[in-house]
């Protein structure tokens, strides 16, 4: 049956570190959504930051008391989301997660559980839309990212088809269904939520792509920052995969195999010239796109489209193959699931 929303108990929860420019903003939108629910409480989750960002909420606190500030040790998001949880998921019926550098539709909370309850899912994930407002290199990023060529297709990243899916960007779940699978294993650092969707579908949850609900993301703003993040992405998804080898599908090792390929065309090309065809082809079209990109939306900034596009495989690629050689993993089975258990006792908040 669907429920009046207007009764849920809402716990948001904000993971930060140095997010001095974008908490406010958001801590705003959220607040005014409060009146929306029985109860909601928005939690910032900060990891040590060196700005502002903490001394922001303290005193957007002092005027909004369902805003509360948590330290994390740990510094990561998986651990961010898990220590909320821990401490006031008994209190609530739906966990929705924000990320502060991220821009995010007018009453976010409230349509999100509608779409839970409407779909009866257990999990909602929405799609990300790069923006890339900032610089010139940012606008190049975003546009590859929202194209086939630089995410291969992926549903939640600038999809416009609704429906139950593997994985999506993490938004909300069902209370019960995020204690039940474990939370996000904190030993993640990236790639956390393919890994808890794993885990959510093999106990029997549903997951609920639902496209028009829309975040918005800016990209990284230069080229080192750009591959230290997809090599992450990488070594995640690597981890992911062996923990949860049925999640494999064939984009993904299609980028870690290209890499491979061009790596041995080089080696070969004095002997075999021909090899060489390959890389070359690769190259001509990332090129094409760029130009393409470039005349048809008039922007010149998107002939570094390609440039991204290729910094974004090969870093990703890069980042796999070195996890399949540096890591070890062992099969999850459903016998191994353990449920993410509440506090019960007081947690200081400062």
């Amino acid at each position: 049956m669907f429920p009046d929303v207007s009764r849920l108990r809402v716990l948001a929860v904000v993971p930060a570190l140095n997010e001095e420019k974008h908490i406010l903003g958001l801590l705003v939108s959220l607040a005014r959504e409060c009146k929306d629910f029985a109860s909601m409480r928005i939690v910032v989750v900060d990891g040590g930051s060196s700005d502002g960002t903490a001394t922001l909420v303290e005193r957007f606190r002092g005027r909004h008391p369902e805003v509360v500030l948590l330290r994390n040790p740990a510094r990561i998001q998986s651990a961010a989301l898990n220590l909320a949880v821990r401490r006031f998921g008994a209190e609530a019926d739906i966990l929705v997660r924000c990320d502060a550098h991220s821009s995010y539709p007018d009453g976010y909370c409230r349509l999100l559980a509608e779409s839970l309850f409407a779909t009866a899912a257990d999990a909602v994930v929405v799609p990300m839309d790069s923006l890339g407002t900032e610089t010139c290199w940012q606008k190049a990023v975003a546009r590859v990212s929202n194209s086939a060529i630089g995410t291969g297709g992926s549903a939640h990243r600038a999809g416009r088809k609704s429906g139950f899916v593997d994985h999506g960007h993490h938004a909300a779940f069902r209370i019960e269904a995020f204690l039940k699978a474990g939370g996000y294993d904190e030993s993640f650092t990236h790639n956390e939520d393919a890994e808890l969707d794993c885990r959510q579908r093999a106990l029997g949850a549903r997951i609920y792509l639902d496209s028009r609900i829309r975040v918005g993301y800016q990209p990284r703003s230069s080229l080192g920052a750009l591959w230290r993040q997809y090599r992450r992405y990488g070594a995640g998804r690597s981890r992911t995969i062996r923990r949860h080898p049925r999640s494999a599908r064939l984009r993904q090792l299609a980028v870690p195999a290209h890499l491979l390929v061009s790596l041995l065309a080089l080696a070969v090309s004095p002997w075999f010239p021909l090899a060489l065809v390959w890389p070359a082809s690769y190259l001509t079209v990332l090129a094409g796109a760029s130009i393409v990109f470039a005349l048809r939306e008039r922007a010149p900034c998107l002939l570094w489209s390609g440039l991204a596009a290729g910094v974004m495989h090969s870093a990703w690629a890069t980042g796999f193959l070195t996890g399949l050689i540096t890591s070890r993993e062992q099969v999850w089975t459903v016998e191994r699931a353990l449920p993410l258990v509440p506090e019960r006792q007081s947690v200081s908040t400062e």
